[in-house]
């Protein structure tokens, strides 16, 4: 029996991020997945040029159908654009008993902003405390906590109830690229050589897929991470051999699976 994941997140019409992405990663790593859509945006490898948000009632109804029938082993949340729509996410999860990985969305590969800063304060507030895992990257968390080291930080997150923080590296300097799995009883670090390519559209949301659906085959959040880590890397590693898109154009989801 597959394992099932909900993503709950914003549709990329260009197909490389949001839950286009969420859905390719969660297939790629063997796991069915379902999807409630937050907002639909006119978007491809360059730009983000229109944004629809889809009403709270309606995304409230998309999770209460999913739930209501489907087994949901794990739940990934991304974009989340405004503090009506946060608010009612966290109601529509108040049942909800399985491991919610959040990814922070906040500005599109391109540099279009995602989350208006009204919802930030409500998404620290709000949904958080639902989180088993947070996975920023470096800006991300420096517009949740402030600057600071990357301890500093995800000290600041895990103050704010998150089960765990994911630190991710993608936007340091350096050969080597680490992102820092740092809980209430450790940090543990994991390291890739940097990939010099351009097409890294959706790297987030994949992440944070693969690491929802390892959470949903039942392993270890530790475990979980190190091999979303590990597949990430190798779809960075092909992604120009994708050819999709005259901007940053998305990683390569199914390279263990094309040829």
């Amino acid at each position: 029996m597959a394992a099932r994941v909900l993503t709950i997140a914003g549709s990329d019409s260009g197909g490389g991020a949001g839950i286009q992405a969420d859905l390719k990663a969660l297939s790629a790593m063997g796991v069915y997945g379902a999807s409630v859509v937050t907002a639909v945006t006119a978007q491809n490898t360059e730009a983000v040029t229109a944004i629809h948000p889809i009403p709270d009632d309606i995304v409230a109804a998309q999770i209460k159908a999913v739930l209501d029938d489907i087994q949901i082993d794990a739940i990934k949340v991304g974009m989340l654009g405004t503090p009506s729509l946060i608010a009612t996410v966290s109601d529509a999860l108040a049942g909800y008993a399985g491991p919610v990985v959040i990814d922070p969305v906040m500005v599109a590969k391109s540099g279009d902003t995602l989350l208006a800063d009204s919802a930030i304060d409500a998404l620290k507030s709000i949904l958080f405390a639902r989180a088993t895992l947070l996975t920023p990257n470096l800006p991300e968390a420096a517009k949740l906590v402030g600057e600071g080291s990357t301890q500093v930080q995800a000290k600041a997150l895990l103050d704010l109830g998150v089960g765990a923080v994911l630190m991710k590296g993608g936007h340091a300097d350096g050969e080597t690229c680490t992102d820092h799995l740092v809980s209430r009883t450790g940090t543990q670090d994991f390291s890739a050589p940097r990939v010099n390519t351009r097409n890294t559209h959706g790297t987030g949301c994949s992440y944070s897929s693969a690491i929802a659906a390892g959470l949903a085959q039942g392993m270890a959040l530790n475990d979980a991470v190190a091999q979303a880590h590990a597949w990430l890397h190798l779809a960075i590693l092909h992604a120009d051999e994708l050819y999709v898109g005259q901007g940053q154009g998305p990683v390569h989801h199914f390279h263990a699976l094309w040829t």
